[in-house]
């Protein structure tokens, strides 16, 4: 039993979590309500408990850390214990617990402030967390033009994370550049094979000033900033948002209409299409138009889709009877009713319906210029 497990009472209706312990016999378990309840430990029993609440230090490759490291200093050292089996070290160590559904590769990389009600003034803890039922060893590197620097290389057991260290302001300003190589195994057992994973991390070093960016998980008691590195055995391309090409695009650089990049007919079907009046397609879905989106507000990913709906009315505004599919997706329906808001206001003369539910599901609207 430990801090933070979830026990039930043996003989009485109740329980709570381990908040901590007076002694080696009682427990102090804090129930539902916030009240903390001493209780003797042999009259508990866990029902719950999370490895992840008890993070492992990284140990530093100095001379003494390690036996690897020791040389004939750890012969020394090993013979200067006696007979007595009290004083031999202890050196069984119990195989990491396997969980349910942890096959797969989760990896992430985790920034968790020491101040986060004071982001502005507040050191950062680095982890890696390994969410899944492998040993991990990584190298975390900084990426340069022609070289690479390495920062920090470890293991990290299954199920559990990593503390590294904690980084200051001036710290952060490398982040954006840095990467991770990591391979995964399992000991005394067979495993499936995986890759070896090399995956940049691309980190806005403006995130850290931001409060949303920080978020309630599963492996911290408080809000961090949670960088995947491997989601279900694949590695996440993180994405970056270049402020100056979104406000390009926000004031008149959008993309000319992709009408023709995803066909969807055959090729006799396509030549059809360029005729006065076929069918134009326009997707509006925000992965479609950009390159990139994170970091922007809905409202900003809206307003772009719109500025794409304008500009392909406008285009063909005089073609009576050209045929124009916007696909915006089903979704909550916020596009959807953007769209025909800006018809009923600006192209009354139009006429609109669902698209073919066979070709586009719910996900589409027909306009038909008039």
């Amino acid at each position: 039993m430990k801090v933070g497990d979830k026990v039930r009472f043996l003989n009485e209706v109740g329980g709570g979590t381990v908040a901590g312990f007076q002694g080696k016999d009682i427990a102090i378990i804090r129930d539902e309500d916030g009240f903390d309840i001493p209780t003797l430990v042999r009259e508990c029993v866990v029902v719950e408990t999370d490895e992840y609440n008890i993070p492992k230090v990284r140990q530093a490759a100095t001379p003494h850390a390690d036996n690897r490291f020791r040389g004939e200093q750890a012969t020394t050292e090993s013979r200067s214990f006696d007979d007595d089996e009290d004083a031999k070290p202890v050196t069984f160590r119990p195989a990491p617990l396997e969980r349910r559904g942890g096959e797969a590769v989760q990896l992430y990389v985790a920034f968790v402030p020491t101040r986060p009600d004071h982001l502005d003034e507040s050191a950062f803890g680095l982890y890696v967390v390994n969410d899944c039922n492998y040993y991990v060893r990584f190298a975390l590197y900084l990426r340069g033009e022609e070289d690479c620097a390495l920062r920090c290389e470890d293991e990290v057991e299954p199920n559990s994370k990593l503390f590294l260290e904690e980084l200051d302001r001036d710290a952060l300003g490398s982040v954006g550049l840095w990467a991770m190589q990591a391979m995964v195994y399992k000991r005394g057992k067979g495993y499936a094979q995986k890759p070896v994973y090399d995956v940049p991390l691309r980190v806005e070093a403006r995130k850290f000033y931001r409060q949303n960016a920080f978020t309630a998980n599963d492996f911290f008691g408080q809000p961090a900033l949670l960088v995947p590195v491997v989601r279900d055995d694949r590695p996440v391309r993180a994405f970056t948002v270049d402020a100056a090409r979104l406000q390009e695009a926000l004031e008149g650089g959008a993309r000319a209409v992709r009408t023709e990049e995803r066909p969807r007919r055959s090729p006799a079907r396509k030549e059809e299409r360029k005729a006065a009046n076929a069918l134009i397609e326009v997707d509006l879905h925000a992965s479609e138009l950009l390159d990139t989106f994170a970091g922007m507000q809905p409202r900003d990913i809206l307003e772009f889709q719109l500025k794409t709906f304008r500009e392909t009315m406008e285009a063909h505004r005089n073609e009576r009877g050209r045929k124009i599919v916007f696909i915006h997706g089903k979704g909550e329906g916020v596009l959807r009713s953007a769209i025909l808001k800006e018809l009923k206001a600006h192209y009354r003369t139009c006429r609109w319906q669902d698209a073919s539910f066979q070709e586009y599901g719910y996900g589409a609207t027909m306009v038909i210029v008039g």
